[in-house]
């Protein structure tokens, strides 16, 4: 890479940004016209208080938890069925080690996955009753639908994840989640 175009580029990134900058300023010369004007309503209220109080959501209950390896832990958060057919598991990643690491390799076997990066392409619901086996969707390209572009995990880290699966019949309610390096989960549905 040439660095004179490099240097030459950041030059003239910055002379663009500085000159941004100044054409967001006030302009005015009046000192009035920068000070933040008080009034009544922008004081708070018992009732304002009480107001966003009620607005902090209660913590999700978890509907099913899988430890993996090396410190890393599933929580599912939801599964919600929609009309056209899908089952979408919402849920996090957390690295629960006290050091970075590269979030394991749960993408399975298929040709078609692998190709695509790392994700949760390999995850599987298994409906024991009906005997069925259903997998992370695709798309037309073959990626998985599905979170992707998994690297490296700080320690205490967490990523929101999900999963499209095609959603198994109204009459299952139970399922066992499985994902490749984690332990298998029972999840309901709903």
């Amino acid at each position: 890479m040439n660095v004179s175009y490099v240097r030459g580029g950041f030059i003239a990134f910055a002379a663009v940004a500085s000159l941004t900058v100044a054409g967001c300023g006030g302009g005015g010369s009046d000192p009035k016209a920068e000070q933040p004007v008080v009034t009544a309503s922008s004081t708070p209220r018992a009732s304002d208080s009480q107001q966003s109080s009620e607005a902090v959501e209660d913590p999700v209950t978890p509907l099913a938890e899988a430890k993996g390896q090396d410190g890393f832990e599933l929580v599912i958060n939801s599964a919600e069925r929609d009309a056209g057919g899908f089952l979408t598991v919402k849920g996090s990643l957390k690295n629960a080690s006290d050091k970075g690491r590269a979030v394991p390799d749960m993408r399975g076997v298929e040709t078609e996955v692998l190709k695509h990066g790392k994700s949760l392409g390999g995850a599987t619901l298994v409906d024991t009753v009906g005997k069925k086996r259903y997998y992370v969707l695709r798309d037309t390209d073959g990626r998985p639908l599905t979170t992707t572009g998994l690297g490296i995990l700080a320690a205490g880290g967490v990523v929101d994840v999900f999963m499209q699966f095609p959603a198994p019949p109204a009459t299952t309610t139970e399922v066992s989640f499985q994902l490749p390096t984690f332990e298998p989960a029972t999840l309901k549905l709903s």
